[in-house]
């Protein structure tokens, strides 16, 4: 593969973080942005680093001492993030055709060494490639306060960075579409795209979070403390068990660790039965201290009939949150004779690790058919188990 040199680009106005410049927020006792230049500097593939910051704050990290030894230049950026780009590549100076440049988020610090070397790879052997997460969530359209329609998620996916491209296939859309001219572009693609070059799409990682909001500091400082990155001065982490099982009802189909089986009798409950879910949540109430699920969200007129337990998953975690606490890993175990689960383990695990906002690798789902004991062996019901794993959340204050 030819060279690969990365820009960081820093230089945002951090407009929903409440007037505090993200990357330079402090995690650990030091900034998001250091975290992240760590992170792409682990890819040994990548050759170089510059990073672009607001022109105010060029000095401060030239002289930082968690500057990577592969940041060649620190440098102002612009107005628009194409402006900063182009700022950056600039610095980077001239370079071979088939040489690859990445465009990272400063704000992105949990960013795997090996998706930023996948990402270098595909750009190369394609030109331009970006990693991307399908859409798991539900999606409506509003006009007015009201849901208009439902969007057909099938083909959607979320855009993450680093974005690769090769040097000659740059120069070809800045020649027809200049990085200072009047068209403002939110990414690389969306450039190619307008230019119609083709961008290849690999698998992204869930864990590549960028800090948008406050909250995302919690997600991005309990990641690094459980890889170990931060030192554990906090209390240690807390385990919890949840336990729950629901007889089927008549109806359907089946809701199950947060997917529909379809071809099967529901769950009966107040809620839509997933008792999956019910054991997560009751785990992580337990792990947190926080009682159980049917003390925060009673089978009466205080819950909405048929609920969705993935919003009684969200409500749960909120809880689990404010309490101080956040997710670190969940193990969960479903008992039942029938339907056969085996095929849809992999994603109950892909839709519990997202509704918890955790790596795939950090979620265990598994079954058992009972053993033709209790009610669930008798094929009349299901109960799912679970234990969670909650770490102190320690809020983050701005980098001096």
């Amino acid at each position: 593969m030819s060279a690969v040199d990365a820009v960081v680009v820093a230089a945002g106005g951090s407009r929903r973080m409440g007037g505090v410049d993200k990357v330079h927020v402090a995690v650990g006792g030091r900034p998001v942005l250091s975290w992240t230049l760590d992170a792409v500097a682990a890819a040994t593939v990548v050759r170089r680093i510059v990073v672009v910051v607001a022109a105010e704050r060029v000095a401060e990290v030239t002289s930082a001492p968690w500057l990577p030894a592969r940041v060649v230049a620190v440098v102002p950026g612009g107005d628009r993030r194409q402006d900063s780009v182009a700022a950056g590549i600039a610095a980077l100076g001239e370079g071979a055709p088939d040489d690859v440049v990445l465009v990272h988020d400063g704000a992105r610090p949990l960013v795997p060494p090996s998706l930023v070397a996948e990402v270098a790879a595909a750009a190369s052997a394609g030109g331009a490639a970006i990693p991307v997460v399908p859409v798991a969530e539900t999606l409506k359209r509003v006009a007015g306060g009201r849901v208009a329609r439902t969007v057909d998620r099938t083909d959607l996916a979320t855009a993450q960075t680093p974005q690769g491209i090769r040097r000659d296939v740059l120069a070809r859309a800045w020649a027809e579409r200049p990085p200072g001219g009047a068209a403002t572009w939110t990414d690389e693609a969306a450039l190619l795209e307008a230019c119609r070059i083709p961008v290849h799409a690999i698998p992204g990682a869930p864990m590549n979070l960028k800090v948008t909001l406050p909250d995302d500091l919690d997600r991005v400082a309990v990641a690094l403390a459980s890889r170990g990155a931060i030192p554990q001065g906090a209390p240690p982490a807390r385990v919890g068990l949840g336990d729950d099982g629901h007889a089927f009802g008549p109806g359907g189909p089946l809701i199950l660790g947060g997917v529909v089986v379809e071809g099967a009798p529901r769950l009966h409950g107040h809620s839509d039965g997933d008792v999956a879910l019910h054991a997560v949540c009751d785990a992580l109430l337990g792990a947190a201290g926080l009682g159980d699920l049917g003390r925060h969200f009673p089978a009466s007129r205080a819950t909405p009939e048929g609920i969705a337990s993935r919003d009684l998953l969200r409500a749960c975690l909120e809880r689990v949150a404010a309490a101080g606490f956040a997710p670190v890993s969940v193990d969960l175990v479903i008992v039942a004779a029938r339907p056969r689960l085996a095929g849809r383990l992999d994603e109950m695990r892909a839709a519990v690790s997202a509704l918890l906002g955790l790596p795939v690798d950090r979620v265990n789902v598994k079954a058992s058919t009972g053993n033709l004991a209790g009610f669930e062996g008798a094929g009349r019901g299901i109960s799912a188990r679970a234990v969670a794993v909650v770490a102190p959340l320690a809020r983050p204050e701005p980098a001096p």
